[in-house]
């Protein structure tokens, strides 16, 4: 199945197609409030309040090889002296597609029990 639009989507859609057709079509075929598409507008027009943050975010995850998640990002910025929380360097991380690696767990085989000793001298042999 398709993935639906956003109306982020279809606001730039709609922006390009504006010259050309008149805008209450344009809303009516893309199902979408005029509200809604000038609330958008206004939004992409603004400038991005964590710019600077997506930078180093970027930064610190390469420098280690998509091996540092949210938590340690948050720890090495506030090293730095960029104080953001947590949460939002999780959301900016999930907007610039970032994804560290897990980690597998090692197999122990080698943890194994000690054999019982055969007190009551039982036999489960069949005969």
């Amino acid at each position: 199945m398709g993935e639906r639009a956003t109306p982020g989507e279809k606001v730039q859609a709609v922006q390009k197609l504006r010259q050309k057709y008149a805008l209450t079509l344009l809303l009516e075929i893309t199902q979408l409030p005029r509200a809604t598409f000038y609330y958008h507008r206004k939004r992409m027009q603004k400038a991005d309040k964590y710019a600077e943050a997506k930078e180093g975010i970027n930064a610190i995850y390469h420098e280690n090889k998509g091996r540092y998640g949210y938590r340690r990002i948050t720890a090495v910025l506030h090293n730095r002296g960029m104080c953001l929380n947590h949460k939002t360097v999780q959301r900016l991380m999930k907007q610039l597609g970032l994804v560290c690696r897990v980690r597998m767990k090692k197999y122990r085989s080698y943890k194994v029990g000690k054999i019982a000793p055969n007190l009551l001298n039982q036999n489960f042999r069949a005969q």
